[in-house]
């Protein structure tokens, strides 16, 4: 079994006590843009960009991606990755590049990326998981430990509330404790606690106002205190802002380095007294003990790429969502016959758009294109009309002429659109999600001519499907990575059943957004004004109409969920079910699970996804499915209860009846159960700001107050108006007017 670094902690501990001060300083941080310092017994490691393949860059570095890297295979991006809501396959692809980092003499691989997607026009969408952050972490962690079975380390980035391009640099996410822990660091909690990263990436950004690379609460006291993390911190590249600060607040290793300001700047602040040199040591401990860990698990192996291509395409085939499959004439568009003659068009078919922009940007090993493999499985000659050139530099009027003719002629027309390989990609945000003018008004076109067309999408982001959803047949390829072509062709002809469910709510109107007012802030503050409300959260609380639902998508299929049971047990709800399968047809049945507090003491969305399944089924066969739902996922962060070694604020288990929902996506709910759930104690302790409310909702104290109203005032019964009417009134304020001195005050308080 590999190593990890907490194995190595004491050795690293002896090296750094036998460094001068330079050399602790100089450790932390990288001798260059992708390596570390190497010392005596600790040899330097390298960093390299993923997170849905190697980018090991062979010359200069750089952060975006500019300069030639090694050739890997390119898997699917997170943005295709959460479709298909399977942990198992998110482990598989997190195994391959295992393997693939030690045979390149890598340390450390920098991803998974589980910031949410606040708004679709966030920039590096396509690297993210999900609106959702079970879904995003549960899928994280299953990355991370597939990795670092291998002894190679993972980065889990962007710690936190990197949510969007515009100032990444410089801008403040202003946002309230209980959105912050509940929505934004959520994900990154249960990847910390179920995985053990081995790092983790300190983003660009001010979170209230202090840089995340130099912010105590954040790395040291909740990352390193409530969490548990036993690894190190690493800035973004060029996120450090005072190295000094960073040293002090937790920040382990600064990237890049090969300047030898930062370590200048932290031998200086340990000489005049304005950095403690044990902070220094702290974070020159673990940069060591990773350097040793990645030493020791080092081994000269190979990988079998061709085997990692076939796995990418597999795995492809898993993430497509089929959005709409409406029947034309007797029958749907899809899956298509290999008799049919299929006019494909659309650039994207035979030049396919498979990953996004910046520094996650992979140099593969092979590009399967969809109209290769469509050609092979057809049993006519397939024509294919490239409809629009990709970059709006061509005669697009004399290509969507000849497209046209071509539908018009054949059985059944495959259109592939998609966003240009230019307008997503890290550094920038979108400006709008609409798809080019000229691939709508073509599809318009065609559709006029033949009304059997299935629309294929390439994106990164969330788009605006107003004008798309008027084909009879959308399958959502977003992006497959190297392998994508060829899994939608097989997905088209129905080699496979399209089991993807998107991890994104798709909204009629780009205004409906939750954050549509606050995206991407003014004067470098952006207001997380939604709170706890983003994707499906806010619109199923606000009831609006959407395109398509969180966890929406179709089947070849048809499947069933029955016999819906809830237990509670100590931790958390053992929620069980049947699934069938009620077609003609193998395939899957992804279950969501999603829990509801109709009644609770905080603001709450109708329901959260709160377990999920991903289950295959032969045609007609029927399988017991067993999800559990952990207590802690059940838990909302109170700000005011009281946390850990003093701190303020902790998660709280309301107690009550739970709603156990069971359903295709969060709009199409199909079975439902219920399970009570005993709240935890609470740590609150009563004060002079305790309102008559709660004195009142405690059996303890509610005789003392009805004593003192009766005693003060003549009030023998109290009328649910009157309890109203008083029950804000903290008890220091009312006191007096009760007739309650000192000693009648603390007997109060004692007892509640």
């Amino acid at each position: 079994m590999p190593s990890k670094p907490s194995d190595h902690l004491s050795r690293a501990c002896d090296i750094v006590a036998s460094l001068t001060l330079e050399q602790k300083a100089a450790v932390t941080t990288g001798a260059s843009f992708w390596e570390t310092v190497g010392v005596d017994g600790a040899p330097a490691f390298t960093l390299t960009d993923g997170p849905h393949g190697i980018r090991k860059q062979t010359g200069d570095g750089d952060a975006l991606g500019l300069n030639d890297s090694v050739v890997a295979v390119c898997f699917p991006p997170a943005v295709a990755m959460a479709a298909t809501f399977d942990t198992d396959l998110s482990a598989q692809v997190g195994d391959a590049l295992g393997r693939a980092c030690l045979a390149e003499k890598i340390g450390v691989l920098l991803g998974p990326g589980i910031n949410m997607k606040r708004s679709p026009l966030g920039g590096r969408n396509f690297e993210y998981y999900s609106e959702d952050p079970f879904l995003a972490g549960r899928m994280a962690a299953a990355y991370v430990n597939g990795v670092q079975a291998h002894g190679v380390g993972t980065s889990l980035k962007h710690f936190a509330a990197n949510n969007q391009e515009t100032e990444r640099f410089r801008y403040s996410a202003d946002i309230d404790p209980r959105p912050l822990h509940e929505t934004y660091l959520r994900a990154f909690e249960h990847v910390v606690r179920a995985a053990q990263p081995w790092s983790v990436m300190a983003a660009y950004n001010k979170i209230n106002g202090v840089y995340a690379t130099q912010d105590r609460w954040l790395l040291t006291d909740t990352l390193r205190g409530r969490w548990g993390f036993e690894g190190l911190v690493v800035s973004d590249w060029g996120a450090v802002d005072d190295r000094v600060a960073s040293v002090a607040a937790g920040l382990d290793l600064e990237m890049p380095g090969g300047t030898g300001l930062g370590p200048a700047a932290v031998v200086a602040a340990v000489g005049h007294g304005a950095l403690d040199e044990g902070a220094l040591d702290e974070v020159a401990q673990r940069v060591i003990a990773l350097a040793l860990t990645a030493a020791d698990n080092a081994v000269d192996t190979d990988y079998d790429k061709q085997a990692q291509h076939d796995l990418a395409v597999a795995i492809a085939r898993r993430c497509i969502v089929l959005l709409r499959n409406e029947p034309v004439g007797d029958a749907p568009v899809l899956p298509l016959a290999p008799a049919q003659q299929v006019a494909v068009i659309g650039e994207f078919a035979r030049t396919p758009r498979y990953q996004g922009g910046g520094s996650s940007k992979v140099n593969p090993t092979q590009v399967d294109a969809a109209l290769e493999q469509i050609s092979v499985l057809a049993e006519t000659d397939v024509v294919f009309e490239p409809g629009f050139t990709t970059d709006g530099d061509g005669d697009d009027a004399g290509l969507a002429a000849a497209a046209v003719a071509a539908a018009r002629d054949a059985d059944v027309a495959v259109l592939f659109l998609g966003v240009p390989d230019g307008a997503e990609s890290e550094g920038f945000d979108r400006t709008g999600w609409e798809l080019p003018r000229a691939q709508l008004d073509l599809l318009a076109a065609v559709l006029e001519v033949n009304p059997r067309t299935a629309v294929v999408l390439s994106h990164g982001a969330v788009l605006d499907l107003a004008e798309v959803v008027a084909a009879p047949a959308v399958v959502d390829g977003q992006l497959l990575g190297e392998g994508g072509g060829a899994a939608v062709a097989d997905i088209l002809y129905g080699l496979d059943d399209p089991s993807g469910r998107l991890a994104e709510t798709v909204p009629l109107r780009l205004q409906d957004t939750p954050a549509y007012l606050d995206f991407p802030g003014e004067l470098l503050h952006v207001r997380y004004g939604e709170g706890v409300f983003i994707g499906h959260r806010y619109y199923d609380a606000r009831g609006l109409e959407v395109r398509f639902p969180f966890g929406h998508g179709l089947s070849y299929t048809t499947t069933e969920f029955t016999d819906v049971s809830a237990v509670v047990t100590d931790d958390g709800i053992d929620v069980t079910l049947t699934a069938t399968n009620t077609g003609g047809r193998d395939g899957r049945a992804v279950v969501q699970v999603y829990t509801g507090l109709d009644t609770s003491v905080v603001a709450r969305p109708p329901r959260e996804l709160k377990g999920m399944a991903a289950v295959r089924l032969a045609a007609g066969e029927s399988t017991s499915v067993a999800v559990h739902v952990p207590r802690a996922e059940l838990a909302y962060w109170d700000r005011d209860a009281a946390g850990p070694a003093g701190q303020s604020g902790d998660w709280v288990v309301e107690g009550g009846e739970y709603r156990i929902d069971i359903g295709h996506s969060s709009r199409d709910i199909v079975a439902t159960t219920t399970a009570t759930v005993a709240a935890d104690p609470s740590t609150k302790t009563a004060g002079l700001a305790s309102t008559l409310s709660e004195l009142l909702a405690d059996k303890a104290t509610r005789p003392i107050v009805l004593g003192a109203l009766e005693k003060s005032m003549g009030i023998t019964e109290l009328d649910p108006t009157l309890e109203k009417l008083i029950g804000s009134i903290p008890l220091g304020r009312i006191a007096p007017m009760l007739g309650l001195n000192a000693p009648e005050l603390e007997g109060v308080l004692a007892k509640a």
